[in-house]
Parts: structure tokens; sequence; C-alpha cells
């Protein structure tokens, strides 16, 4: 179970952030210029950290970091911190597991060839989440906002799994192509997003795209 500590102006800590709201994502456009927003300016940063992209790089490196037959629970946690987590427990074994299982069913949609590949297996996994899409404020310690667990204290699997189908769904609807993909490096196994409206993406960084083209340079040359 999950601390549900109030944030404080401005901040937001662990699960009434990032775990509480892991779906905060936005599906709305942004407002014409000179609208007058009169939204809190703490709910106003709160929507922008918790935006669909956002939840969706992180889902993006909790996949890699849990591809692992072993994943480290430092490294898992580490994550989790450099996405907004401010109070990361000490995952157990089974804790990790549940993530692991959650990891390697999300690879999968990012694994899709295709926008309707990528959407069946989402779709898939938007089944087998353990709640039905409801709203949440946490008892008022944050904007009313999506989740799909079964409870704002459920379990670290089930949370990831259901934070990660909305904003991956989120990507997919909005942009209407495969959210993410696999990185085309033989020797790396990483995922990454498909952000903006550029060409597709093979490489999860410019690291991997060089040493490819290094590789294939060398091999022409024989």
């Amino acid at each position: 179970m999950h601390p549900s500590t109030p944030p404080t102006a401005g901040h937001h800590n662990e699960k009434t952030a990032e775990h509480r709201d892991g779906t905060a994502a936005e599906l709305c456009d942004e407002p014409p210029a000179g609208h007058l927003d009169d939204t809190p300016a703490a709910y106003r940063e709160w929507t922008a950290r918790h935006s669909a992209q956002a939840t969706a790089r992180r889902t993006a490196a909790l996949v890699n970091a849990l591809v692992d037959e072993a994943p480290s629970a430092d490294t898992v946690a580490e994550v989790l911190r450099e996405h907004g987590e401010n109070d990361v427990p000490e995952f157990s074994a089974d804790d990790l597991a549940e993530l692991r299982s959650a990891a390697l069913r999300l690879r999968e949609v990012f694994a899709a060839d295709d926008t309707d590949r990528a959407a069946e297996r989402l779709n898939r996994l938007l089944r087998s989440t353990a709640g039905t899409l409801r709203l949440t404020s946490h008892d008022g310690a944050s904007p009313w906002h999506p989740h799909l667990d079964s409870a704002d204290d459920a379990p670290w699997g089930e949370w990831f799994l259901a934070s990660s189908c909305l904003s991956l769904l989120v990507l997919l609807w909005n942009h209407q192509r495969p959210p993410g993909g696999v990185c085309a490096s033989s020797a790396c196994r990483n995922v990454y997003l498909t952000l903006g409206s550029g060409l597709p993406r093979r490489y999860c960084s410019r690291r991997c795209a060089t040493r490819e083209r290094v590789a294939a340079y060398r091999r022409a040359r024989g």
C-alpha cells in the first residue's frame, strides 16, 4: 500500500503525484492565445507535469529497467524518482515480480508493427486492468483526474499497468500511430516513445543510431 500524505502547494508526494495519478493525461488541447486561465497556479503546474507524455515517458523508462530477468530494486526506485516519485519505498520481491510482469506486457504494445496491432494489444491490456475508468481527487489532495486501477492505493504492478495503458491510449488516439517502438539496434532492447510529427524513429537514442551506422559502414567496406 502507499502513503497518502497530502502535497504541499506546488508539490505532490509519491502516489498523490505520479503513482496516485499515474494516468493524469491531458485530454484537452491548450487554451487559445489570449485565454485567461483561472485555474489555480498549483493545479496548472500539476496538470502540466502529469500529462500523457510525462506518464508515457515514465512507462518507457520503467519497461527498460524491468525487462532484465532480475531487475534491481535500486534501479527501479531511481527511475521512479527521476520521474517525480518523491518517497519511493523499498520494493519487495513480489512488488518487483508484479512490476516486471506488467512491463513485459506493456512492451508488446511498443513492439507492435503498426497502429492496428498496437491498438489491439492495448485494448487487450485495457480489458485486463483491475478497475474501471473513474475520477479521483485523492480526498481533495489533487485535481480530479482519471484512474484505471482498482483503488488509489492499488499495488504497484496494478498501478503501473493501468496508468501506462491510459497514457499510451492517449498517445495513440492523439497521433493515430503506435505510441512507440523497440530499438532497431541488435545490441539494444530498449523501447522508446514516438512523439511529435517527424519521421518514424528506429532507434531509442542517437548513440544506438550512430553505432548502427558505423557498423553498416564497416560491413559495406568489407
